[in-house]
């Protein structure tokens, strides 16, 4: 999808966007996303977790499916370390794009986890606007 501006001519889907955000997917899809992401080059974070019910299972299937060490399975402070610290010490960036799919909505991972755990991904956001450095997060619940 590609946003025409008349003053500046064809401005991509993610650069119309603010370059550090949490948000809902809302009518994004995610190969356009994925796209974006490949055309201005930056890293295409996905994780699908429609099968995942509690906190270690969420957590477990973003840190697979990042490339992540398995201990981020264990905890949101782990998470936190890797969205930041482990990137950050990589190397430069040039941006990410992220995607939550089909986030639960169990008793174990409730309205409280969900928040928290978006509650992470704003708090990575922060940490890489300070850094210049664009941290886009899309999310959808089940």
């Amino acid at each position: 999808m590609v946003i025409n501006s008349p003053n500046e001519g064809e401005v991509s889907l993610l650069e119309a966007l603010t370059p550090n955000l949490v948000q809902s997917i809302r009518a994004f899809r995610i190969p356009e996303l994925q796209a974006e992401a490949s055309k201005l080059g930056q890293h295409f974070l996905y994780a699908y977790c429609l099968d995942a019910e509690t906190k270690q299972q969420v957590l477990g299937r973003i840190a697979t499916s990042f490339g992540f060490p398995k201990y981020v399975g264990k905890n949101f402070d782990a998470l936190s370390d890797c969205l930041t610290d482990l990137i950050y010490k990589a190397g430069a960036q040039a941006g990410f794009v992220v995607v939550l799919e089909q986030l639960p909505n169990t008793p174990k991972f409730d309205k409280e986890a969900r928040e928290t755990l978006l509650d992470v991904f704003r708090d990575a956001a922060e940490f890489w606007a300070d850094k210049k450095i664009a941290f886009r997060v899309f999310y959808s619940f089940q």
